[in-house]
């Protein structure tokens, strides 16, 4: 599709609101994700360290 002007493009006919508006959550979406799947990676590493720590004997290395 050819566009007359930049502001015709992101106008798109009277839809564009609604185009970039999908675009914007599906990009904050994907950002939460992102960030809600580090949190809980970081979260489990913790976790299992903590066990690790708790099941090894007084004075052995870690």
């Amino acid at each position: 599709m050819q566009w007359e002007s930049w502001a015709a493009f992101w106008h798109m006919g009277g839809s564009g609101a609604f185009v970039w508006g999908s675009y914007g959550a599906l990009a904050l979406l994907a950002l939460a994700e992102c960030v809600a799947l580090a949190r809980r990676r970081r979260r489990a590493i913790r976790r299992i360290a903590a066990r690790h720590r708790a099941r090894r004997a007084p004075g052995e290395p870690l």
